[in-house]
């Protein structure tokens, strides 16, 4: 897909981060779009800023990509609605920091129902109608945490390891049945959103430290990923590295080898000792952080990954 004129676009967490800014440059190059969040105010000014930019049509659906019928209900109806689908990005993510003995049950659940299950509801609900496409093109968002395993981030990581290699097999069934939709997997690293600001933590992590973490090493507009994302969609990429230090993630951990993984430890260690809550009072007595249950948003990944 080499032009977004006039083309069905579709895009969930589109109510912040790297999702508004998809909404937003597709707008720009007079795209129609379907938008989701579960931000409903967030979605509002996102669709309201698309309209100014140019996009052609714009309609928006409030929306838990958790939701699998809620997700295949909006599948269909966006497709009778504009006449077919082109585009798809599987964008909404939410983040959480805890060790795996740690974290509760309810938050694993809730991180892989948002990060995997609405990417996977998404691919299935969205492909029949790609494949009508002269040149329909999917892509989900994975994370340099789809690429190495981090500490404190075993959920994070192991929904990001799971859109990657369900996506790269959506990929391979495509050419091989010669459907024709294009598939792209995408690997943000530190990318400058709030999903962090509106993660869950463990007790002990304190989301002031985390937040102060993450904004000082995401190097990366949310604006800026998005024009790389879409650059990579119109040149057909199968794999898509936004930023310096996904590229450098990717190319370190397939050249150094088992020098690799002892690296991230050490660089965990330091970044997690600055996160922790100092001595005083513990957090909540149910061991989960009073932050909110939020919005989907754009990725920049919880601390260093995107």
């Amino acid at each position: 897909m080499r032009d977004f004129t006039g083309r069905v676009c579709v895009v969930t967490g589109a109510g912040s981060g790297i999702g508004r800014a998809l909404a937003t440059e597709l707008a720009a190059h007079d795209a129609r779009l379907a938008l989701a969040d579960v931000d409903a105010e967030g979605l509002a000014e996102t669709a309201a800023r698309a309209v100014r930019l140019g996009a052609r049509e714009v309609h928006t659906e409030v929306l838990d990509v958790a939701d699998r019928a809620a997700v295949l209900a909006w599948a269909d109806a966006t497709a009778a609605r504009f006449g077919g689908v082109d585009l798809v990005v599987n964008n909404a993510g939410v983040a959480l920091t805890a060790g795996v003995e740690e974290m509760s049950w309810d938050d694993f659940e809730w991180l892989m129902g948002v990060n995997f299950w609405g990417v996977a509801y998404g691919t299935k609900a969205f492909l029949p109608h790609l494949r009508r496409s002269p040149d329909g093109h999917l892509v989900n968002i994975s994370s340099v945490f789809g690429l190495f395993g981090v500490p404190s981030q075993s959920a994070y990581c192991a929904a990001k390891y799971a859109v990657r290699g369900f996506t790269e097999s959506v990929r391979q069934e495509q050419r091989v049945s010669g459907s024709g939709v294009g598939v792209t997997t995408v690997h943000p690293g530190g990318i400058r959103t709030n999903i962090v600001r509106n993660s869950r933590a463990a007790a002990g992590h304190d989301k002031g430290r985390v937040v102060a973490l993450h904004d000082s090493v995401s190097r990366t507009s949310a604006q800026r990923a998005a024009r790389i994302i879409l650059s990579g969609v119109r040149r057909g990429r199968s794999r898509v590295f936004v930023g310096a230090d996904a590229t450098a993630i990717d190319v370190g951990s397939r050249l150094l080898g088992s020098v690799f993984e002892p690296l991230v430890r050490v660089v965990s260690r330091r970044r997690q000792a600055s996160t922790l809550v100092p001595a005083g009072p513990a957090l909540s007595p149910d061991g989960v952080g009073s932050a909110p249950a939020l919005s989907a948003e754009g990725y920049s990944g919880p601390v260093t990954g995107g």
